[in-house]
């Protein structure tokens, strides 16, 4: 998630005042994690703003084409922070190296993040290199915080994957490209702490060949490995690039780049030149212009193929995203990060450059999508907004579509360095924060006016009819925001008396609004509040931060896993409602049935159809009635009350008094499909986990020997390196506090990551045992 400085009133310059010449920065940065005392916070030195009008335009209103909305992406602990504080360091953004071992970066602020080590929300910094504005996004690697990938990756024009050059593709680096390919991000990769003893460039490339399924294009090629790794060559324009200690520091500023025909190294140059001859066949079967153009005035000679014309062949490869760009380099060693923002600026698109369908449909109207919000004490929901189309102004009102609400925008805000420059307005292709827009949730779809999106939609409509597509679609594409995970822990909350629970409840819901991926319910026995997320350190993150930042000790229940429930049978229900209210009859009766579904995908809610014979004329509001009681009904099932997954749904008839209304139509659903549901031959579904532990070979039998106690099932062993890592499929039932008798079985020497695969039926005695546990046998 985006995150900004939370006091803004001391922070937020109007762009005036910027000019004024007399605003010169070296400050202090600000920590704002609420609850958190001035002294607990590290200070990081940013450079000087620049000062003159006309430098100052050019970074408030860039053209477009010199926009470049990225990510760094990867599983946990490949380097991503690391490599976000050297992109800022180089671009001038801090005058000082960041380190996470030591606290002080300037994308993990969190106290959370600084005490752990890992970060736990996406963080937004802008800043220049060569011309152009990088609006960058550092995201979490840990699963428990996947949501926070995937709401920044659908805002995103490109992405930087980082790799453990000694680890190559990993578990969590599977999910986070597999979330990019979802959203057609061109991507460039970084292979990453080529200084450790372990890493293996070949290993790592041969890793996202074989398990990306991608096609790696080798631009560069290290000089040496592990404590002699020094540099890199420049496959593409056959350099060598050598990072040298200075007297003074080894920062990493200074490298000394100059062709390899002039080094004298004749091994590295004819590695280059092979390698480079390799490229341009890669690339020429990838790109027919490119093709045409080797195969006619280069046929002969290779090397005199000019740089520009290989460089612009692989801009559009990797834009088509047929193949991807491969770096590398040590960000903790300071080598190879400048290179890497090179390419970054000279292969990963534009926002012009990305092709968005629903465009056409608002012209130059504005379109934005609000996939951030935070939430400031003194000022309410801050939001954060990708612009697709036309600009935004402070003080303007703005329509939401998918809360069919007007509200105004009071100021606009672009984040720079330390400091949140109030702009006066900000076109398409920007990240900015918005200030005012109370009803706004990630996902929703920001426009300048409910007429602007009746166009939109009509015209949308018409493209659809040619298209012989349905209106849904329509509606989904209009609205198209981010897929939240349904949560697999929950645990109840309590807070020290009673007449705190207020406070309590407005803390959940300002942070339900910045964090999608927990939700809280009200247990309807005993009314206590259910708290529900992704994982034990998503559970112990919040329970934190609302200690931290609102002040409340809280109590959390025993962590529980959050079962599904299904059916292994056909079965039909008949159900009547008969009741009169003042001097209207509801009288209504509903017959329908329930049978396991037998779809490829799992799917919760349930499958819902309608008979061939279907009596009652289906009008929009009788069909909505009557599918929200199918909904409601599949909530709670018939066993513990957890919700019901991969069931189908039949609607035979619904016979009903004309002056029924539909709250009684709904209800009698409702109540029938319960009904149903009872009748039917019943199964518990629990998560079934995919977990991937790296261990050294003296520990393995340990470790197997384990996983077999907690009912896992191992799929694979394979080697990396001198370790070895099981992946096996875990009931999450089995994995709590894995974290802690894995670090004890191994005297601290593994590491894993577990991530949900699917759910899985229980066998019967497992089934009777939590019945029995739950005192329902």
């Amino acid at each position: 998630m985006f995150r900004v400085m939370r006091k803004l009133p001391v922070n937020v310059l109007t762009a005036s005042s910027w000019c004024n010449g007399y605003v010169q920065y070296r400050r202090t940065r600000v920590m704002v994690i609420k609850g958190l005392k001035p002294q607990a916070c590290s200070q990081k030195n940013y450079c000087s703003l620049p000062e003159d009008v006309k430098s100052l335009r050019s970074i408030l209103t860039p053209h477009i084409s010199k926009i470049r909305n990225i990510g760094i992406m990867a599983h946990i602990d490949a380097g991503k922070t690391t490599t976000t504080e050297r992109m800022l360091y180089y671009s001038g953004y801090t005058r000082a190296l960041g380190d996470v071992d030591d606290g002080d970066t300037v994308t993990d602020f969190m106290a959370q993040e600084r005490e752990r080590g890992i970060t736990i929300q996406s963080a937004a910094v802008t800043f220049e290199w060569k011309d152009c504005r990088i609006n960058l996004i550092d995201t979490p690697g840990h699963v428990d915080f996947t949501v926070e990938v995937e709401r920044c990756l659908r805002v995103l024009d490109g992405a930087v994957a980082v790799f453990d050059a000694s680890a190559g593709v990993e578990a969590q680096t599977l999910t986070v490209w597999r979330q990019a390919d979802k959203h057609h991000i061109p991507r460039i990769c970084f292979l990453n702490k080529m200084d450790k003893n372990e890493a293996d460039f070949a290993y790592a490339i041969e890793s996202i060949k074989q398990k990306l399924k991608t096609k790696p294009l080798l631009l560069q090629l290290p000089i040496g490995e592990a404590r002699t790794f020094k540099g890199v060559i420049d496959v593409v324009t056959k350099e060598q690039i050598i990072w040298k200690p200075t007297s003074s520091s080894d920062d990493g500023k200074v490298f000394e780049q100059k062709p390899l025909a002039e080094t004298g190294d004749l091994g590295l140059l004819k590695e280059a030149k092979d390698a480079r001859n390799a490229l341009i066949e890669q690339v020429a079967d990838l790109d027919d212009e490119f093709a045409e153009l080797v195969l006619g005035e280069f046929s002969e000679n290779f090397d005199l193929l000019p740089a520009d014309k290989l460089q612009s062949a692989i801009r559009r490869v990797t834009l088509a995203q047929k193949a991807v760009p491969v770096l590398c380099g040590s960000a903790l060693k300071n080598k190879g990060i400048q290179p890497l923002l090179d390419a970054v600026v000279m292969y990963l698109p534009a926002p012009n450059e990305c092709s968005y369908d629903f465009l056409q449909w608002y012209k130059d109207d504005l379109c934005a999508l609000a996939f951030k919000v935070i939430h400031d004490k003194q000022r309410g929901p801050l939001v954060f907004i990708r612009i697709y189309s036309g600009s935004v102004k402070p003080q303007s009102a703005v329509y939401n579509i998918n809360k069919n609400y007007t509200e105004r925008m009071s100021r606009v805000i672009l984040p720079f360095a330390d400091q949140h420059v109030e702009i006066p307005s900000l076109t398409a292709g920007n990240i900015a924060l918005t200030v005012g827009l109370k009803k706004s949730a990630t996902g929703d779809t920001i426009v300048s006016s409910k007429s602007s999106a009746v166009a939109a939609a009509h015209r949308a409509g018409r493209n659809v009819e040619r298209k012989q597509s349905r209106n849904s679609e329509v509606a989904s594409l209009l609205l198209a925001g981010v897929e939240i995970p349904e949560p697999v822990f929950f645990c109840t909350i309590e807070p020290p008396s009673l007449t705190q629970q207020p406070d309590l409840d407005n803390a959940l819901m300002c942070l339900q609004l910045e964090d999608p991926s927990l939700k809280v319910k009200i247990d309807p026995d005993t009314s206590q509040n259910i708290l529900c997320g992704m994982g034990e350190l998503h559970i112990e993150i919040v329970h934190d931060r609302i200690k931290r930042e609102y002040g409340i000790e809280t109590y959390l229940g025993p962590l529980q896993v959050a079962y599904r429930e299904t059916i292994l049978n056909s079965v039909q229900a008949t159900d009547t409602l008969d009741r009169t209210i003042g001097d209207k009859r509801h009288l209504v009766t509903v017959e329908l049935g329930v049978s396991p579904w037998t779809g490829e995908r799992a799917t919760i809610p349930p499958v819902i159809q309608y008979a061939e014979n279907f009596t009652a004329p289906l009008h929009p509001e009788l069909q909505e009635a009557i599918e929200n009681g199918i909904s409601s009904a599949s909530l709670k099932g018939p066993l513990l009350g957890f919700p019901i997954q991969d069931v189908a749904v039949t609607v035979y008839s619904v016979t009903l008094h004309p002056d029924t209304s539909l709250p009684m139509v709904s209800a009698c659903v409702s109540r029938c499909m319960q009904k149903a549901l009872k009748k039917a031959s019943k199964q518990m579904l629990e998560p079934l986990m995919s977990l991937e532990i790296t261990i050294n070979e003296d520990n393995l039998s340990t470790v197997l020997a384990d996983l077999a106690q907690r009912r896992g099932k191992v799929q694979e062993i394979h080697t990396r390196q001198d370790n070895k890592v099981v992946v096996a499929a875990v009931p999450l039932a089995e994995m709590m506090g894995y974290s802690t008798a894995l670090r004890s079985l191994t005297s601290g020497s593994a590491t894993f990551t577990l991530e949900l695969a699917n759910y899985q039926a229980m066998n019967m005695q497992e089934q009777n045992a939590l019945l029995q546990k739950r005192g329902l046998v």
